[in-house]
């Protein structure tokens, strides 16, 4: 027997707003999930998860639910209300639903090979990572707190030792880094370095899989032009076999800390 649909409360917040209104019109139409999936380019588990306020999404799923939901444009309306970049918002809106989705998760694990991961930078790293630009540190900084939080999501950071050796703003700045890193390591935070001459399949670039509550799990992935929330089976998978893949070549966390702390003494002393 099929259970019935998680109650929603829109006033919990955006997610579950959309989500309502989702689901509301859905069934105006009198179709499943199956059967919206199968008229737009999304898939069942990720409609359900926007349904349920356990996922967020980019506009373009709010257009396509407006296309076959016949809704005169009310969904992508909302969606403009509740998450578009507003003048003066330095949150690109491909990257708009992605805090929600951090702030939602019950465990992130991450892999970035160029710097040292946003929620675990220091105000000073992240002022010469984003070119001074003070409404996007801000932004970062914000971004941190889901990390101290009472219902914080277990973290599994990893990163190639090189990223420990990148000059952002010479000892000042890579020294308070280094420390950063080690003093976030905790029961639920783990920071794991990846000993540089290790072969894995870390060259694709930066990702993050995040688990959200009833085990449903969205990717992002972050090119050259911008970032990409996925959630097809098939890209998660791929995300998660590089990460365990790459995992295995880290050092454990009490050695990748003596080495970031080695590092530091060696490179970044002041």
């Amino acid at each position: 027997m099929p259970q019935p649909p998680k109650q929603l409360t829109p006033s919990d917040g955006a997610t579950h707003l959309f989500g309502s209104e989702v689901r509301r019109y859905r069934m105006m139409m009198g179709l499943s999930i199956a059967q919206l999936a199968e008229q737009i380019n999304y898939s069942p588990s990720f409609i359900g998860a926007v349904e349920r306020a356990e996922s967020g999404c980019e506009r373009g799923f709010a257009v396509a639910c407006d296309q076959t939901l016949e809704t005169r444009e009310a969904l992508a309306h909302l969606w403009d209300g509740l998450f578009s970049r507003r003048p003066g918002n330095p949150v690109p809106e491909w990257f708009v639903e992605w805090p929600i989705i951090e702030d939602e998760a019950e465990a992130l694990c991450v892999y970035n090979p160029c710097v040292v991961y946003g929620l675990l930078q220091t105000e000073e790293y992240a002022e010469i990572v984003l070119f001074g630009d003070r409404p996007q540190v801000e932004a970062r900084l914000a971004r941190q707190a889901v990390l101290t939080k009472a219902d914080a999501p277990r973290l599994v950071y990893l990163l190639p030792e090189h990223v420990l050796w990148y000059d952002v703003g010479g000892a000042g700045v890579m020294g308070p880094q280094l420390d950063r890193l080690c003093e976030a390591v905790s029961s639920r935070l783990s920071v794991q370095v990846v000993p540089n001459g290790q072969s894995h399949p870390g060259n694709k670039g930066e990702f993050t899989v995040a688990t959200l509550p009833r085990g449903a799990e969205v990717g992002y992935v972050a090119t050259a032009a911008r970032g990409m929330i996925l959630d097809a089976h098939k890209d998660i998978a791929t995300m998660k076999d590089d990460f365990s893949a790459i995992r295995a070549h880290a050092l454990p966390v009490g050695m990748s800390i003596d080495l970031i702390q080695r590092t530091k003494e060696e490179r970044w002393k002041t």
